[in-house]
């Protein structure tokens, strides 16, 4: 197991990039705010968390691109929205916006989703010339019981992009950036090994990836450009695909085409008790800690080579 944790890196933030926490909040809120639980079997929830995603694109004149596709008998879709040159090599952006059963889902994963937002007002804000093209998705049916199936949002994109022969640098998926402590010993991990090199609070965000396939090198571009661009502790794992944990999002599924792909997180339940239960509210979240995310995953953008 490779463990690239903690290294001393020479910041570079620009106090040009603002993220404001009040607005990723109420991107937050509005997300949990659907009529039920934006879940599977409620699509008309789904439609709704989908209908602002593509409302707060186009207020931004981008062009939203629909991915309908149909899993038992009923319709749902992705949103996809792009910056950046229109050929060669892209970088995909995505986080999931459906929960699971009947939870709000605030961390996982409106925080996520909320950063898909965010990335798009500040691509098209401060207009950087993007060395890729950069695509952000916005999955449905992460969650159970379609998790590590065909119907995973996810799994449709990547399959589409394997199908049509479109070049992928990277991917880097958005799961749960919201809930940090800064309590000792709230921070847990897989196996016990971990607890002797990683800390034992809270307080930051990680790269996670496995072995092979460029993910280490992608793994240290991310941690890099994070530390760069925002004032945030981040810590980064590269694992054998078996580490429990290491797959439990959307990244899985370009793995599976040999993309390298990375993912952003705070790790779920190891830190978060309100994982896949009721009490995962907006009001349990860090924004400001998650506006530096934001901030980090843009830099990464900006400066990808």
């Amino acid at each position: 197991m490779a463990l690239t944790n903690p290294v001393l890196i020479k910041t570079n933030k620009s106090d040009v990039i603002e993220v404001d926490p009040e607005r990723i909040k109420n991107d937050v809120t509005t997300l949990c705010s659907t009529t039920k639980p934006r879940n599977a079997k409620n699509i008309e929830s789904l439609n709704e968390a989908a209908s602002y995603i593509a409302d707060e694109w186009i207020k931004l004149g981008l062009e939203v691109d629909t991915q309908k596709y149909i899993a038992d008998g009923n319709e749902y879709k992705n949103l996809i929205c792009s910056f950046g040159r229109t050929d060669g090599e892209r970088i995909i952006v995505g986080a999931h916006y459906d929960v699971c059963e009947e939870q709000a889902g605030a961390d996982d994963n409106a925080s996520g989703t909320a950063g898909l937002l965010e990335l798009a007002r500040l691509l098209k804000k401060h207009q950087p010339n993007l060395n890729y093209r950069v695509d952000l998705v916005a999955y449905t049916l992460e969650e159970p019981p379609y998790f590590r199936t065909k119907f995973m949002g996810s799994a449709v994109h990547a399959t589409y992009l394997k199908d049509n022969k479109i070049p992928i640098k990277a991917m880097i998926c958005s799961e749960m950036i919201g809930y940090f402590s800064d309590e000792k010993g709230s921070q847990d991990y897989p196996i016990g090994l971990l607890k002797l090199f990683y800390p034992n609070t809270g307080d930051y965000i990680s790269v996670v990836s496995k072995f092979g396939n460029g993910n280490s090198k992608l793994t240290r571009k991310v941690k890099k450009g994070i530390k760069r661009g925002a004032n945030i502790d981040v810590t980064s794992v590269n694992a054998p695909a078996s580490l429990p944990g290491i797959d439990f999002s959307d990244h899985l599924n370009y793995w599976k085409y040999d993309y390298p792909a990375v993912m952003i997180t705070n790790t779920a339940f190891y830190r978060n008790k309100n994982y896949h239960e009721p009490t995962d509210l907006p009001e349990t979240l860090d924004y400001e800690r998650m506006a530096e995310v934001i901030k980090g995953i843009y830099n990464v953008l900006v400066e990808f080579k």
